[in-house]
């Protein structure tokens, strides 16, 4: 089992900056890929990004790409998903998700934990 616990969401403007975290706990040994994805509400979850186990490859959306940074630090067990020049289309649950072994991926189902996510409210 891995428990994910994301924080640092919150209501901001239009252009503001926010830094979501995820801590993992649990047996997060091995070697995993980490990814964030976000739902508005009346919308389908959606990718919005994940690294690599080295934290050396990312893949981002068309829609966040140049904004959003994500990384990681593998010695607190912490993923963190950096996110500039907010839009209000970045309005949703933001949630963080985990996935063994190396192969990176977009596709949802491939991810087996996920937190409880973390509001993001951007007000134009």
């Amino acid at each position: 089992q891995v428990q994910l616990v994301e924080s640092g969401g919150g209501l901001v403007q239009a252009g503001d900056s926010l830094r979501l975290s995820c801590l993992a706990s649990g047996r997060t040994l091995g070697t995993n890929v980490m990814g964030w994805f976000r739902q508005a509400p009346g919308k389908e979850r959606e990718f919005v990004a994940t690294i690599s186990w080295s934290g050396s490859r990312t893949i981002y959306s068309d829609s966040v790409k140049g904004r959003f940074t994500i990384s990681r630090d593998n010695a607190k067990n912490t993923v963190y998903l950096q996110m500039n020049s907010l839009k209000p289309e970045d309005t949703a649950v933001y949630y963080c998700a985990w996935k063994p072994w190396a192969t990176m991926s977009r596709v949802i189902n491939e991810y087996i934990y996920w937190g409880q996510g973390t509001q993001v409210t951007v007000s134009a």
